[in-house]
């Protein structure tokens, strides 16, 4: 076939068969290739929602991250109901360390699963949804920890200068031997606040290292730490509230098997709830995660 007739047969390619073959590329890991082809699918009709997100899927397996949220954008005022729309630019938006719009999007993403009895439960968004929370758990860490290392500093600074303004005030070039040991008091004087404030950081240095909750003691669908926890006949624990309201407000199915549930069918999960008190009661600061 001449090079003439190879233009010819492409641009007879419809939108439908561009994305057919973008998906060929995708699926074989050729995502420039795919890209290519969605974009084209793109210009000929541009009001399909599911083109963008299928660019922006290829822009996060290139790690264009700024270019998948574009994508994602465009796909979700085509549709603001699309999983994958949300779903994406919480992923990109994630990566670009937009944490806190990310995890709204993926929590989206997860309650429109949610809602649709027919869809399986997507454990990638509520992996990503764990991953996004961690992420902002640990920056606040990060900021506690340099918080506690910077007051550290400057209690040292403000004794170290308390000694210094001491010594200069006595403006003495030759102490005699009373004025030596005033100095010699001095000095020893600060040396003992000093390390006995960092005596006192010394204890929280434990507290210094990253805190975290394990993913096992976090309800899922909230992935918060577990308060009442309950379990089901299939095996999964919930936390009651957020369980209860799932059947209330979605429908009596359990949201990860899918299998009919009622509220009646919870039963306290007394052996977690103890394994949760006890993590808090060693680690306070978990009632704050």
């Amino acid at each position: 076939m001449s090079t003439k007739s190879k233009m010819s047969s492409s641009s007879r390619q419809s939108d439908k068969d561009l994305k057919e073959q973008g998906n060929k590329y995708f699926n074989a890991c050729k995502y420039d290739s795919a890209i290519d082809c969605y974009s084209k699918a793109i210009t000929l009709n541009p009001g399909i929602p599911t083109y963008y997100t299928n660019r922006a899927l290829c822009y996060i397996k290139n790690n264009k991250f700024q270019l998948a949220v574009q994508d994602s954008r465009a796909a979700l005022e085509r549709d603001s109901t699309l999983v994958k729309g949300h779903f994406y630019l919480g992923t990109a938006l994630l990566e670009l360390d937009k944490v806190d719009e990310a995890i709204l999007h993926l929590q989206t993403a997860y309650e429109f699963t949610k809602k649709d009895p027919g869809s399986y439960y997507d454990d990638t968004i509520s992996s990503k949804i764990r991953l996004a929370k961690k992420k902002k758990w640990n920056a606040q860490e990060e900021k506690r920890i340099q918080q506690e290392i910077d007051l550290q500093t400057y209690i040292n600074r403000l004794i170290l200068e308390d000694r210094d303004r001491q010594l200069a005030s006595m403006k003495v070039d030759e102490p005699n031997e009373d004025e030596t040991k005033v100095m010699s008091k001095i000095e020893v004087e600060a040396d003992k606040h000093v390390a006995e404030v960092n005596a006192l950081f010394a204890k929280v240095d434990e507290r210094r290292s990253r805190r975290e909750v394990p993913d096992y003691l976090c309800g899922k669908i909230s992935f918060e730490l577990l308060k009442d926890p309950v379990i089901t006949p299939s095996g999964i624990t919930y936390d009651r509230k957020d369980i209860t309201e799932h059947l209330e407000r979605v429908g009596h199915f359990d949201p990860v098997t899918r299998t009919k549930l009622t509220q009646d069918m919870l039963i306290p999960n007394y052996a977690m709830k103890e394994v949760v008190d006890d993590f808090i009661s060693n680690n306070e600061w978990a009632l704050y995660y």
